[in-house]
């Protein structure tokens, strides 16, 4: 999770599609140059555990646009396979 935050956070978006599972990945992304993260809080973790296959993440990222501060909330959904942690899909509220 803090990886693919710092990813959003650098503009990477080979490292967010590359670690994205193939069953919901986007063929493309188009990240907003113009906000800027600034901190990552998580909230809770559910399994995600060295001996787990898939766990979830809750967190909160904040960050500023032109339009101000905001906070991005969302409760993420992980799996691993073959050693790597892949997001799935996340809620967002």
């Amino acid at each position: 999770m803090r990886s693919r935050y710092t990813a959003f956070a650098t503009g990477d978006d080979g490292y967010l599609l590359r670690s994205w599972h193939a069953s919901t990945r986007p063929e493309r992304l188009d990240l907003d140059v113009d906000v800027r993260w600034l901190r990552l809080d998580i909230l809770a973790k559910a399994a995600g555990g060295p001996f787990d296959t898939a766990g979830v993440v809750e967190f909160e990222a904040i960050h500023r646009d032109a339009g101000g501060r905001g906070v991005l909330h969302e409760r993420s959904s992980f799996v691993r396979e073959d050693g790597h942690w892949y997001y799935v899909d996340g809620v967002t509220s």
